[in-house]
């Protein structure tokens, strides 16, 4: 049986089966709602670590490189990400993020969303982020992120005020659809996400 141990702040071991989390589509209210802070002292909660991992494993399984709680139906600022290809990016888990620096450099890229199924539409954003937020330990984290890492980021975060790429977006005439863009589109010089 797949699943997750976890060490309670007891040093109790607890096992979860593995829970493929249900992804929260376009339409749906929680998507544009803006997501409640997590009280600190429940980071370490059994509950919280245990949606960290059921996020990360749904976030890989779909295949993704990002999720934010709000698209599992939590309205809760929690972001995971992960991106282990080369020109990728470590796992990373944000809770209470903010963005405290945008660079000027701006780039453009293809984005998608597991909740916006089979669309990919081009982006601007800010190429430099400096991010503060809590571990899924609860240890403060202050850093910079570039390149696809930081356009990562900005478009999971959009997700805790209730945004989706589809609202950056400068013109809409990029809107196309899954089977389209590999045709006519992937072989562009630009970053997918």
């Amino acid at each position: 049986m797949l699943g997750v141990y976890l060490v309670d702040g007891c040093g109790n071991h607890n096992f979860w089966p593995s829970v493929m989390l249900t992804i929260a589509k376009l339409g749906n209210p929680i998507l544009r709602k803006t997501a409640a802070l997590i009280d600190p002292r429940d980071i370490k909660s059994g509950e919280l670590q245990r949606l960290i991992d059921e996020m990360l494993e749904t976030m890989y399984d779909e295949p993704g490189i990002g999720l934010a709680a709000p698209q599992v139906s939590r309205s809760i600022q929690l972001v995971v990400m992960g991106c282990p290809d080369e020109g990728g990016f470590p796992e990373t888990v944000l809770i209470n993020p903010s963005i405290v620096y945008y660079g000027p450099e701006q780039v453009e890229n293809w984005e998608g969303c597991l909740s916006v199924d089979g669309l990919r539409g081009k982006v601007t954003r800010p190429s430099v982020v400096r991010v503060k937020a809590l571990d899924r330990k609860g240890k403060s984290l202050d850093f910079e992120a570039t390149d696809l890492y930081a356009v990562c980021i900005q478009h999971e975060m959009d997700h805790l005020i209730g945004k989706v790429f589809l609202d950056r977006m400068k013109d809409m005439s990029t809107l196309t659809q899954l089977p389209e863009f590999s045709q006519y589109w992937q072989k562009e010089p630009t970053n997918v996400i």
